[in-house]
């Protein structure tokens, strides 16, 4: 890919301010970026492939940008859920946990998104866990009751600053679970003490687990340091699980933790958010068995990452649909559509331009899309009028800025195949039958044989099929959704 300068700021929107301001990392040119990850007791579902696929492809348009990224996403292996879901199959959380973070891991590859620099397993860093929990306790804001090691809201007075709660409000909220022996009942937990059947680890305050909260404190700056430029994940962690985090890293260390939060917004079926809870959710590898996972991807950077979003079959097929339209485009231009060095074309410029200043405003994905969906139009224009230099720089800028969602990443010719394929077999029509339409359409046509042309482009249509043409003849067919 083209190097872009940093001349240009990225602007974020900032959950911490509630204002869009420019991402400026600690050291100059390094980006050091933290997504809070999945609880491994159970297959990922397509609303964590939303936060996964935004962060991937914020992390590829960084270093687009010029920029080194440092991107670390935690696995949480240890946890409540885990526990229970690894009693229910009679196996240990060890092993359940062993099992899901493999699946994790595959779900993430089968969408295309490039593996974090670090993927920090909780399981594997318990005694940072534990020296942190220590360093706040000597700062006194941490205390002891009944096996457990409670965080004293009360002693950090910028609680809330993240989620702009008051504690006032949460206390009135606040519940105490049967079994917890706090001071307050916002206080969280920090280390559970051992319960029978339950894994545990050792530690000064006498043999337990980490509490959930402090997994990802530790891990983060384990690998990023503090303060570190970039937290996220989505926006339901906003409160209690980031608003604890940097309670207890910046109680711990007294200076900021994250300088920038970036939260995405929930993924919906039927205008309900998307959950295990709710019982309301797809797979991840249910998804993409269904659908190409470029078809995915597109869909989920279709909307803004701060607003939510419907997943819905039809989203992923007019998804799809965008695609073909810019596979075809780069079939047309055809193999030699690397531009050579030096060539270019104001609509080349234009498109690389627009979506640069798309994402480095607030990452806007739909805008950026649109600057896509115009090089298209452009690129075929240009071959239309014969232009095929400048078309080639065209469609080398689309090919460079659809890399970037993870888009394109196939060879047009082989795609628009397997996908017709799948799509007339799906159908019940066999691929080779309208291919052997189109060559007689084709002969036709060569012919002069009009009538006959039509005749066959209107059979086709009857059975949903959909043909390209081109001045040069028909690039490709799709089936009707």
């Amino acid at each position: 890919m083209t190097g872009i300068a940093t001349d240009a700021p990225l602007s974020l929107y900032n959950t911490l301010t509630r204002r869009t301001e420019p991402l400026v990392p600690g050291e100059p040119g390094h980006v050091r970026m933290y997504l809070c990850g999945v609880t491994v007791y159970d297959r990922a579902h397509v609303g964590h492939a939303r936060t996964w696929v935004v962060f991937d492809a914020l992390a590829r348009f960084l270093e687009w940008r010029g920029f080194r990224v440092t991107y670390v996403r935690n696995v949480t292996d240890i946890d409540d859920r885990i526990i229970e879901r690894s009693a229910q199959q009679g196996i240990s959380a060890a092993e359940l946990g062993d099992v899901m973070t493999r699946a994790m891991m595959e779900d993430s590859t089968a969408l295309g998104c490039r593996a974090p620099d670090v993927e920090p397993r909780a399981t594997a860093h318990i005694e940072e866990m534990i020296a942190l929990i220590a360093k706040l306790e000597e700062k006194g804001l941490a205390y002891r009751s009944e096996g457990d090691v409670y965080f004293d809201v009360a002693a950090f007075p910028p609680y809330g600053k993240l989620s702009h709660r008051r504690i006032d409000d949460l206390r009135a909220g606040a519940r105490v679970e049967v079994g917890e022996q706090k001071r307050h009942p916002e206080d969280f937990a920090l280390w559970k003490g051992v319960k029978p059947g339950e894994p545990f680890w050792e530690s000064p305050f006498g043999p337990g687990r980490p509490g959930w909260h402090i997994e990802c404190s530790a891990m983060s700056t384990r690998y990023l340091g503090q303060p570190f430029d970039l937290h996220g994940g989505g926006e339901d962690l906003i409160f209690p699980h980031h608003e604890n985090e940097l309670a207890q890293s910046e109680g711990a260390v007294g200076d900021t933790f994250a300088r920038h939060w970036m939260h995405i917004s929930f993924l919906r079926i039927d205008e309900e958010k998307m959950s295990k809870s709710l019982g309301n959710f797809v797979t991840i590898r249910d998804a993409v068995t269904r659908y190409p996972a470029e078809a995915l991807r597109l869909h989920l950077l279709q909307t803004h990452y701060r607003s939510p979003m419907e997943f819905a079959e039809t989203g992923i097929s007019e998804a799809q649909n965008g695609l073909v339209r810019m596979y075809e485009t780069l079939a047309r231009v055809g193999p030699g559509r690397a531009a050579a060095a030096g060539d270019t074309s104001a609509d080349a410029e234009r498109c690389l331009a627009d979506f640069r200043d798309a994402l480095a405003d607030d990452f806007n994905t739909p805008r950026a899309l649109a600057a896509l969906h115009d090089a298209v139009r452009a690129a075929n224009r240009l071959m239309d009028a014969g232009k095929a230099e400048e078309a080639r720089a065209v469609a080398a800028a689309l090919a460079e800025a659809a890399g970037i969602f993870g888009l394109l990443q196939g060879e047009p010719e082989k795609v628009l195949a397997a996908w017709g394929a799948n799509r007339a077999e799906a159908a019940g029509i066999a691929p080779d039958e309208i291919e052997a339409l189109i060559g007689k359409r084709a002969a036709a046509r060569r012919a002069k044989d009009f009538r006959e042309a039509d005749a066959i482009r209107g059979r086709l249509a009857e059975a949903g099929i959909d043909l390209q043409d081109r001045p040069d003849g028909t690039t490709s067919w799709s089936l009707r959704r």
